[in-house]
């Protein structure tokens, strides 16, 4: 179960890290793992590459952990740093150019025009969210969108929002509510 960020010692795990003690990388992933897939799905906006993302960034927190130095910035940063950074090198190495014969470059035409259905579906889909969500007030959106976005526990939307817990999940349930209604 994870704890609060505030009392999570993320120096002292990346030392432990450092030392070559895998509890601690796991105790790191049990603790941030979820925030740090939505820090590298809000980046390359494709969760199958989130996930690679924050698998690589766990492989290069493991092997770069002796290099953090806390007399520089705080552990749990320097773990959010390597994954928007792995995220970003993900983003740049998707956009570089791949020299592809002529079969190869029609097999994909085919592919992307099965798909070409699904996406506008998606993007149908996509649309009406964006509306049923400008529709809500404020308290419930915010909510939703840390929730379902940022990952975020009730706790730490309370937190964000600095409101009391139970309207957080006031907000949550009522603004779900709504989004069903609205989506039809």
């Amino acid at each position: 179960m994870p704890s609060s960020p505030d009392l999570f010692d993320y120096d002292a795990v990346l030392a432990a890290c450092a030392q070559g003690d895998q509890h601690a990388l796991h105790r790191l992933y049990q603790q941030d793992g979820r925030h740090l897939l939505g820090v590298a799905l809000r980046i390359v906006r494709r969760r199958d590459v989130a996930e690679d993302v924050l698998h690589d960034a766990f492989v290069s927190i493991w092997q770069k952990a002796a290099s953090f130095d806390a007399g520089r910035g705080a552990g749990r940063g320097w773990v959010y740093s390597v994954v928007r950074h792995q995220a970003l090198n993900a983003l740049r190495g998707s956009e570089r150019e791949v020299a592809a014969d002529s079969d190869l470059l029609d097999a994909l035409q085919e592919a992307q025009a099965d798909t070409v259905v699904e996406q506008f579906e998606l993007q149908a889909t996509m649309g009406r969210l964006h509306e049923c969500l400008a529709h809500l007030d404020s308290a419930k959106r915010n909510s939703i969108v840390c929730a379902y976005v940022d990952g975020c526990s009730h706790r730490e939307i309370a937190e964000r929002l600095k409101a009391p817990l139970g309207s957080v999940k006031a907000w949550l349930k009522r603004g779900l509510a709504a989004l069903r209604e609205c989506m039809g």
